[in-house]
């Protein structure tokens, strides 16, 4: 029996692997995504977005469709033991770096149904649904996957890649052999969402809000229109399983609703976990999103850090498929993604043990400390600052910017503005600042053919930016020239042309 070969198998259709699928499938990759699950589970797990994720989304061609669905993330206001405000996390102010809002809310479901109505309009990408792979094997010319349908049926799917995509209990990462690490973080925890209606509305506070409070660590997220979650730590001695019922979930919201208030939509029981996968290869296979990690839910970040996975992997895998790249640049999507995972689940841990320092005399000293660092007085950091930079992988080190995010103007089109992405693609770019030396242009034109460089001046009609965010970008970072991948990271920077050429011999390592 013949059986069709895919340039990339995906394990999983939540968010990362709908994205990954997305993005290959945008790039002419030949995809097979399959799933056990038929439907979009109806309920919602993540709720935050940030603007990194929004500006896949409009790779993806999803903004327009997702739009009603998301709103901007409040701020974050953290109360200490008596009541007092000790810390307040909020966004950056405008003209916004990515074009987008920085922190968003939104709703699981629809955003979900959206992305995979996106992968029904591209005809390189097959769609399997009520499949459940039951081994995963490989060899030097290629992976297989046996997968049962509904009524047992086997049959076989081969690609040259495989990508994990299926969840913390992955069976994929089981058969691969690769095994988690323990950052640290184990803690029992209630998540509840809600419909709010008119009256409850007005009890409610209109920020999102950490309770510090030692007796019972406690969350409540505003989310779009009339969601509201509360996350609620569950003391020693209580039963995860009742207090996820309505009976064992209302005493614990009556401090702010009553049932005439609001709807229960889902409560769930987790034990809240920080881990990372020991390896996110294993030959052709690799692993993404709870898959390859999970952290704790303080900064929303978990679905976010799911397809930050598939936006790295996507290209890299589009790269090698296409013969442009060597297979070593495959090895730097773990390199890169696992220091930035593990990294910014440090971070986000820190923030859960604040929220949820159980001794008190240590609680008031946590307050004192905030509170004296500030003068009394709490300043709101933006969320944004708690992201860490790319440390290593396809990079050229110790350049400024090097594994930031590269900003995306607004870019003036005729009577028009529009988002910069949407003109110039997302492929590998050089940005010059206007003054730049005039003969970096001349250095660039080394750069291999394959690579499709585009090469971008400030200060030109080519360059029409409308609100000034790339000029600031470069005189903050104090460069003249910046190389940013497809994934709008930035791979090295320069202030002259003789800077380039060694940055050049780097690429060149990575690609033919």
């Amino acid at each position: 029996m013949s059986v069709d070969m895919f340039d990339v198998a995906i394990v999983g259709l939540g968010p990362t692997g709908a994205v990954a699928a997305g993005l290959l499938g945008g790039r002419g990759v030949k995809v097979w995504v399959g799933d056990r699950l038929h439907d979009v589970y109806d309920k919602p797990r993540a709720i935050a977005l940030d603007h990194e994720i929004m500006r896949v989304f409009q790779e993806l061609n999803l903004v327009d469709a997702i739009a009603s669905f998301t709103e901007p993330f409040t701020n974050s206001e953290f109360f200490g033991v008596d009541g007092q405000l000790i810390k307040c996390m909020s966004t950056v102010a405008e003209p916004y770096p990515l074009a987008y809002t920085p922190s968003l809310v939104f709703s699981q479901p629809p955003v979900e149904a959206a992305m995979r109505a996106h992968l029904s309009s591209l005809p390189n990408v097959t769609v399997s649904l009520g499949q459940t792979v039951t081994a995963v094997t490989q060899d030097s010319a290629a992976a297989t996957l046996t997968v049962v349908d509904a009524q047992g049926h086997s049959s076989q799917v081969q690609a040259r890649y495989v990508i994990g995509c299926d969840g913390a209990s992955s069976f994929v990462r089981s058969q691969v052999g690769v095994t988690l690490q323990d950052l640290g973080f184990d803690e029992p925890w209630l998540v509840v969402d809600v419909l709010v209606n008119e009256q409850g509305l007005k009890k409610l506070p209109k920020t999102s809000v950490q309770y510090c409070e030692p007796e019972r660590p406690c969350t409540l997220v505003i989310g779009p229109k009339n969601h509201r979650r509360w996350e609620i730590s569950i003391n020693p001695g209580e039963d995860p399983q009742h207090l996820a019922t309505p009976e064992g979930t209302w005493p614990l919201l009556a401090r702010w609703l009553t049932p005439d208030d609001a709807t229960l939509w889902r409560q769930a029981s987790y034990r809240f976990h920080a881990l990372v996968a020991q390896d996110w290869r294993q030959g052709r296979v690799f692993l993404a999103g709870d898959a390859a990690h999970q952290q704790p839910p303080f900064l929303g970040q978990g679905m976010c850090q799911g397809i930050r996975d598939a936006a790295n992997l996507s290209w890299k895998l589009a790269e090698v498929l296409a013969g442009r790249a060597q297979d070593s640049l495959l090895d730097t999507y773990g390199q890169e993604r696992k220091a930035h995972v593990t990294e910014l689940t440090r971070r986000i841990k820190g923030i859960g043990q604040l929220v949820g320092q159980r001794d008190v005399a240590k609680a008031r000293e946590r307050d004192a400390h905030l509170l004296a660092e500030c003068g009394g007085v709490v300043q709101p950091m933006p969320r944004q600052n708690v992201q860490p930079a790319l440390a290593d992988g396809c990079l050229v080190p110790g350049t400024a910017a090097v594994g930031t995010l590269f900003p995306q103007a607004w870019w003036q089109q005729g009577a028009h503005k529009l988002r910069m992405d949407s003109v110039l693609g997302t492929g590998w770019r050089v940005f010059l600042a206007a003054s730049a030396d005039a003969g970096c242009e001349a250095a660039l034109a080394a750069v291999p053919a394959s690579l499709q460089l585009k090469v971008i001046r400030l200060g030109t009609p080519e360059a029409p930016e409308c609100d000034g965010v790339l000029a600031h970008w470069f005189t903050t970072q104090g460069c003249q020239a910046a190389w940013v991948r497809p994934d709008h990271y930035v791979f090295a920077t320069a202030n002259t042309a003789s800077e380039l050429t060694p940055q050049l011999h780097t690429l060149r390592t990575f690609f033919s």
